[in-house]
């Protein structure tokens, strides 16, 4: 069974900002992770309450965990073969897979790259996946160091309840 682990998490304060890392991170089912931007910022239910990026993306492009301002960084090689609609259970905290991330314009500027637009072609693919929060258990946690497992495929009733 293919399965991984968290190797980072990273919250957004504010637009233009860093992301800071964080050792954990608390999730609200409908909003994403407590204290980071997405998650105030989006329409509750939004298909972009947080980002998931494997780690193996991030050293071949010579990036550091944050960097594409992922919210949780995997070593999961298999992430970006699960289709929308998969269920990760990271943590206490079950995630929707809801499609990749496609790049914005500007995510190489954030990162210091000389010419965004040819980074920007790099991440098609490798940008990692959308998904957002559907369930917690316990004190509704994410700590680096935690088991990521495919849980199973949301049902289209899940898809309508939380938009």
């Amino acid at each position: 069974m293919m399965h991984g682990t968290v190797v980072g998490l990273h919250v957004l304060r504010a637009h233009g900002e860093r992301p800071q890392s964080v050792s954990q991170a608390g999730a609200t089912v409908g909003r994403g992770l407590d204290g980071d931007l997405h998650g105030k910022t989006r329409t509750p239910g939004s298909r972009r309450q947080v980002l998931i990026v494997d780690r193996a993306d991030l050293v071949r492009l010579g990036l550091q965990p944050g960097d594409l301002r992922e919210q949780i960084t995997v070593d999961f090689p298999d992430l970006n073969t699960l289709p929308a609609g998969t269920l990760l259970l990271i943590g206490s905290v079950t995630c929707e897979l809801t499609g990749f991330c496609e790049p914005c314009t500007h995510i190489g500027g954030l990162v210091g790259i000389d010419d965004p637009q040819a980074f920007q072609q790099t991440l098609i693919g490798h940008r990692g996946q959308l998904a957002r929060v559907t369930a917690v258990e316990g004190d509704g946690t994410i700590r680096v160091g935690d088991p990521v497992v495919p849980a199973g495929v949301s049902t289209p009733a899940v898809h309508e309840q939380i938009g």
